[in-house]
């Protein structure tokens, strides 16, 4: 792989208000919600870096390897609730937008499940890690993880 810029080693400064507002979307949402947004966002979007981070951070919060592991099949499952469904649903509707645009299911399930404060945060928390992901993928940052196991 090309090696490119790492911006957030030489321009950390030009991408903290991303990490503020990243931040600032997550207030007042549950962090186990929050780490399924942003994993499953990370999923659609191919982002190893993320991925690596939010799935340890998850853990490290109490989340399950089970549900990790099964999150991209989640409407396959019983293990995720009607509110992570429904924050799962609009978090896929935001980062695949179609030429439609959010489907009335999507937003109705949303609705049926959250403030209307908390519908924007998932808004704003989608909005987040897409621009993360779009970053990372970009400058093709590698993760951090244990590199004392690769593919054979």
């Amino acid at each position: 792989m090309t090696s490119r810029l790492n911006p957030w080693q030489s321009h950390f400064g030009t991408l903290k208000p991303l990490i503020d507002f990243g931040n600032f979307t997550e207030e007042g949402l549950e962090r186990s919600l929050a780490e399924l947004i942003k994993i499953r966002a990370s999923q659609l979007n191919g982002c190893a870096f993320c991925l690596n981070m939010h799935t340890r951070d998850a853990r490290k919060n109490g989340e399950t390897e089970e549900r990790l592991y099964l999150l991209d099949a989640w409407r396959e499952t019983d293990l995720f609730s009607e509110r992570e469904r429904a924050a799962l649903q609009w978090t896929e509707t935001l980062t695949r937008i179609s030429p439609d645009g959010a489907s009335d299911e999507a937003y109705a399930a949303l609705e049926a499940q959250f403030s209307e404060e908390e519908q924007v945060k998932i808004t704003l928390l989608v909005t987040a890690i897409n621009a993360f992901n779009r970053v990372n993928v970009g400058f093709r940052l590698e993760h951090r993880g244990s590199t004392s196991r690769k593919a054979a």
